[in-house]
């Protein structure tokens, strides 16, 4: 079965497969974007969040996204007001979390998974103790 959905940016019909709700048309501009940003980075290491959006006329909301996505890396957390921990509210260099705010995320799926994992190994031996039996029909009988 698909599913079929709309393209965020483009509003185009798609078969969405995973990943952010956009049509491929829009992640290959994505990837292009981000493939001008990393040459970019590589000839001027360090540059500012401003100066590569001028430069490159990206948009600094999707330059944060690469930047969230643990695409891209601050190189100085001194003064880093662009990307803060989700949970805490740290100054972080990547991603969406600090290291901390991480561990307690991946904690908390963790015990989520294994209590889940629990309840239907519960569940599959409550239904192990309903018994069943072949009844001797025909298919006359149905």
């Amino acid at each position: 079965m698909s599913d079929v959905r709309n393209c965020r940016r483009c509003n185009k019909i798609y078969n969405y497969v995973s990943g952010p709700p956009i049509c491929v048309a829009c992640r290959q501009l994505d990837e292009e974007d981000f493939k001008k940003v990393k040459e970019y980075l590589n000839d001027n290491p360090g540059a500012s969040l401003q100066q590569i959006s001028n430069e490159m006329e990206i948009s600094v909301e999707k330059i944060k996204r690469f930047l969230k996505e643990g695409r891209l890396e601050i190189v100085s957390s001194e003064g880093n007001m662009v990307l803060e921990c989700e949970s805490c509210g740290k100054a972080i260099k990547s991603g969406r979390f600090c290291v901390h705010c991480g561990r307690e995320v991946a904690d908390d799926f963790k015990s989520a998974a294994d209590k889940i994992s629990k309840s239907l190994s519960e569940s599959a031996n409550d239904a192990r103790g309903i018994g069943m039996r072949h009844l001797n029909k025909t298919e006359k009988d149905y």
